[in-house]
């Protein structure tokens, strides 16, 4: 019994996304599994999570009003 089947245009899309999500995600977890392999050897360094250690905002209104509060 012969069976042959047919992939349309729409389903050939679907088949390339479903490869091409499925690369990317490998990609992605494969860079943090890596990255936490490495910190754990000390090979790299952690990431810092908190980005606004630093900024330092002086705002001379908020400081007026704080030393009136006092």
């Amino acid at each position: 019994m012969n069976v042959f089947l047919y992939f349309d245009p729409g389903l050939g899309a679907m088949i390339i996304q479903a490869i091409v999500a499925a690369v990317a995600g490998v990609v992605l977890f494969s860079k943090n599994v890596m990255h936490k392999i490495k910190v754990f050897l000390g090979i790299a360094k952690p990431i810092d999570e908190d980005h606004f250690d630093d900024i330092n905002i002086e705002d001379p209104d908020i400081e007026k009003q704080n030393k009136r509060d006092e």
